[in-house]
């Protein structure tokens, strides 16, 4: 079988135009050490100049004993480009809050080089170190020396995906929760789930530290963790003064935009009505000198959030309020079996939990898993994100 020549790619040149960084110039790169990228860029000019996707999914493939954690990826077309008749992904369980060494990413691409194409992604909405493009032969070899510089695969297909979790406590003074820790224990008491895939389909929990929420658990987790505080405030009455002395104005960008206009401001004093504010953190994020979480802090804990795939995307809602910091860890297992327990009774083929709960109503959840119901559960406006709007001539 001839191997392929380097091709012209007009079409994906043009994606390298402009001051944005282009992936196309990274494959690029990647040629002078992996001949894969020369096939790799010639299919998906192909592909571009046909508007047809010529990757396919056919068979499974994986790695001894596991039944996650490689995406099996064919070309449809390996007679023009063998270099990617096979293109398998592997997804590498990452550190807690993405720290790395250098050392550490060093191993990785020098493994990844021997084995693969070459092209990571770091890190993909899976939250996972993504190994792109590799031959069947070569995923057990892989794996083997990932194992022995201490890396495992993370999850894929219907299993309890790699949880993440923001950098917390590491370098965050929002963190209201340590959620490196949380991350990496859960990681670690559910490795049955997360490599050999029991459920009706995929299942992702994820920390946040604090409202910010920068892991955006709230549109992406069927289980978000939410770091947040019971008390007031912390509220520094002269740093408050001295950010208006600096220029800030208080009541435009402060009160007027707080979403439950629970602030006011005088011109001297700022006054906050602690019982309605919502956590929503933008006080803090414009006066962080002045303004902090309260001290009584812990988390919350949402459910079933999801993109649109099989039904239209959801925003998680409120499970379970606030659970103070040192009863999370225990709280959150007790909960996740619950709630698995009556999933993999009802669910349905490729049905995640909140198209579930959608399905059956809150109520026979809540009644399902033994939560009493509260008024934070809201189930609006903030269950779905996309918003349709009929005509008037619809309506008629």
């Amino acid at each position: 079988m001839a191997v392929a020549e380097k091709i012209d790619t007009p079409l994906l040149d043009e994606l390298e135009k402009g001051p944005w960084p282009s992936f196309v110039t990274e494959i690029k790169k990647a040629r002078q050490t992996s001949p894969m990228c020369d096939d790799l860029l010639g299919q998906l000019e192909l592909s571009y100049r046909e508007k047809i996707g010529h990757w396919k999914h056919g068979g499974i493939v994986g790695v001894l004993g596991y039944g996650g954690g490689v995406i099996g990826r064919y070309s449809d077309v390996p007679e023009k480009f063998p270099r990617v008749a096979h293109f398998h992904t592997m997804r590498i369980n990452q550190p807690a809050g993405w720290f790395y060494t250098s050392d550490a990413l060093r191993t990785l691409c020098d493994i990844w080089e021997r084995h693969g194409s070459g092209l990571t992604n770091m890190h993909g909405s899976t939250g996972d170190i993504i190994f792109l493009g590799t031959r069947t032969e070569e995923l057990e070899p892989c794996f083997q020396e990932l194992t022995a510089n201490g890396f495992d695969l993370g999850g894929s297909g219907s299993s309890m995906r790699t949880p993440s979790a923001c950098v917390g406590p590491a370098r965050c003074e929002w963190a209201c929760y340590d959620t490196l820790k949380l991350c990496y224990d859960l990681t670690m008491t559910y490795q049955d789930e997360l490599h050999r895939p029991p459920f009706p389909y995929k299942f992702k929990i994820k920390c946040a530290g604090c409202p910010n929420d920068c892991v955006a658990s709230i549109a992406r987790a069927d289980l978000s963790i939410i770091g947040t505080w019971k008390d007031d405030i912390q509220q520094d009455d002269d740093a408050v003064a001295a950010y208006a002395a600096e220029g800030v104005n208080i009541q435009k960008d402060v009160v007027d935009r707080c979403p439950t206009r629970c602030m006011e401001w005088d011109g001297a004093k700022l006054t906050i009505n602690n019982r309605e504010c919502v956590r929503c953190m933008h006080c803090i994020n414009v006066m962080p000198k002045a303004l902090r979480p309260g001290k009584e802090r812990g988390a919350t804990i949402l459910i079933g959030a999801k993109a649109p795939i099989v039904q239209g995307a959801l925003l998680s809602s409120v499970l379970i309020p606030f659970v103070p910091e040192e009863e999370l860890e225990e709280t959150v297992k007790e909960l996740i079996n619950r709630v698995w327990e009556f999933w993999d009774e009802h669910g349905m083929n490729r049905e995640r939990i909140g198209e579930l709960i959608q399905r059956v109503g809150m109520a026979n959840f809540l009644d399902a898993i033994g939560l009493e119901p509260v008024p934070e559960m809201v189930s609006a406006p903030r269950d779905n994100p996309y918003i349709f709007f009929r005509t008037d001539e619809e309506q008629a």
